[in-house]
């Protein structure tokens, strides 16, 4: 609900709700704002103070077929480009990855700069790969992607196949290491701007139906022992809390607001 208590458990935090009021000013006849303005507000605060990491909400397996089997090593990954003094974090790597299942095509277009089949891309903090050939079940359905990479191009190593470009880069998380999550994906409650605008009509006639989505997931390891009420941006996908009912066998975690606004373009 739109209360003060629930946008703190939704990842609100004091500062964004500050911005917000100081930004929206007073006026002296009955004003309606925007709720993109405090969503900006949050998302404001929260690039600035909130580590990075990845996390896998709608996973599908990646394996990549010429890294060695039963092999994993170390990645570092920055935790905030804004604050230098965040540090680095690591990250484990393994032959057997999850991707988000909307980053991969068997047949895409031009405009499509994820992983598709005979196509590069890279791997977040890790190597440029490609996909090979996929795995399906019966009914056709995507099952796993077989890649290859290219052990040369791994991030940060300074040689010239790490230097080449391509036009995608993906967030990952090792099957062999990651851990699950769940995950709330809340949403605006109401599917327009002023549900009560009509003093005739119901204003739960306007209840977005899908201002609560709750999906399972995996994320980066080191995030087990980790205390409610933290902040975290997901790499590609937007920030989010732990909630006040997570716990090391049951990490929960609320989105707090997406990296952009998508309810313009709605």
């Amino acid at each position: 609900m739109p209360t003060v208590s629930g946008l703190r458990r939704r990842g609100y935090t004091p500062e964004s709700l500050q911005s917000f009021v100081n930004t929206a000013g007073v006026a002296k006849r009955d004003n309606v704002i925007d709720v993109s303005l405090l969503e900006f507000c949050v998302r404001d605060h929260l690039n600035q103070v909130a580590p990075r990491v990845m996390a896998v909400l709608d996973p599908i397996k990646l394996t990549i077929k010429n890294y060695p089997e039963g092999e994993d090593e170390i990645l570092m990954g920055e935790n905030n480009p804004e604050d230098e003094s965040a540090g680095t974090r690591e990250i484990p790597f393994s032959r057997d990855l999850y991707i988000e299942r909307e980053d991969f095509r068997e047949e895409a277009n031009r405009k499509f700069f994820r992983l598709t089949l005979g196509k590069e891309v890279r791997l977040k903090n890790a190597y440029i790969i490609k996909g090979e050939e996929v795995i399906k079940d019966d009914a056709g359905n995507v099952l796993e992607i077989i890649c290859s990479y290219d052990p040369l191009s791994k991030s940060g190593s300074g040689t010239e196949e790490s230097q080449r470009k391509v036009k995608g880069t993906l967030h990952w998380v090792s099957r062999t290491h990651s851990k699950a999550i769940s995950v709330n994906l809340y949403d605006r409650l109401f599917s327009v701007p002023e549900p009560d605008k009509n003093k005739d009509e119901d204003p739960s006639n306007h209840i977005n139906p899908d201002s609560l989505k709750t999906v399972k997931g995996f994320i980066e390891p080191n995030l087990v022992n980790t205390n409610s009420g933290t902040h975290f941006q997901f790499q590609r996908l937007g920030y989010f809390i732990v909630d006040t009912e997570s716990s090391d066998q049951n990490l929960i975690f609320n989105r707090t607001v997406g990296l952009r606004d998508t309810w313009q373009k709605k």
